[in-house]
């Protein structure tokens, strides 16, 4: 949500972490479909049901439910029937979809050192502190494929811009890859996305730096790991 439409992700945001009672929302949406506005309930009698601080996380579910499936779903239920004509879904439904990515766009080049070059640093990190020197220490022992599950893990993307990463943009444009240290060694990297951006506790070692990492990119779906 927050990649799409910044603006809508902190009114939720705002709800979800405030009593919004007062503010007299209800169980529905306004929709515009060329310059004409219309109500979509998000449950049956929406309109007549008051989101209140105990419903409130139903109401954020059903909004995001609508805004990315329901709204759109006569058009995904065309491409699907095209798409199913070409490939059988049994044949797809092994692969989670950074790995269809992969798979339809291939694995790419990645210049390392192009990527080392143009990242940046935050809250105590530098070139030269030896967590980041072990961050890249593991980058460079990992495979082609490794390399690219993990530029997924934290761009969202797969493909590296055409001039490099000097060109790298997060959803409110130019952003450099950037690593910020965050959490204890307990914890595991977690990403986010929008702001291309990796945060990365101070492991003690370099065995455990590359084992979390690791850990982290193989299975972000498993972990709250994404945002």
């Amino acid at each position: 949500m927050e990649s799409v439409d910044s603006e809508y992700y902190n009114s939720l945001k705002w709800i979800l972490e405030n009593d919004p009672t007062e503010l007299d929302l209800r169980f529905c949406i306004d929709e515009d479909n060329f310059g004409q506005t219309y109500q979509v309930d998000l449950k049956p009698n929406g309109s007549d049901l008051v989101v209140t601080n105990d419903n409130k996380k139903e109401y954020i579910d059903l909004v995001i439910q609508w805004r990315f499936v329901n709204r759109v779903q006569k058009q995904m239920n065309a491409f699907m029937e095209g798409f199913t004509e070409l490939i059988l879904i049994d044949l797809i439904k092994i692969f989670d979809e950074n790995e269809l990515e992969l798979l339809m766009c291939g694995l790419g080049d990645v210049d390392v050192n192009d990527w080392r070059q143009h990242s940046v640093y935050k809250n105590s990190y530098c070139p030269n502190h030896p967590v980041i020197q072990w961050f890249w220490k593991a980058v460079l022992l990992m495979d082609a494929e490794k390399r690219i599950r993990l530029l997924q893990f934290v761009t969202g993307t797969s493909r590296v811009p055409m001039n490099g990463f000097a060109e790298l943009y997060g959803s409110n444009g130019p952003q450099l890859f950037t690593i910020e240290q965050w959490g204890t060694p307990d914890k595991l990297p977690r990403a986010h996305t929008c702001f291309n951006r990796l945060d990365l506790p101070a492991y003690e070692s370099f065995e455990d730096l590359r084992e979390k990492l690791l850990l982290a990119v193989e299975n972000a779906q498993g972990f709250e790991g994404v945002d």
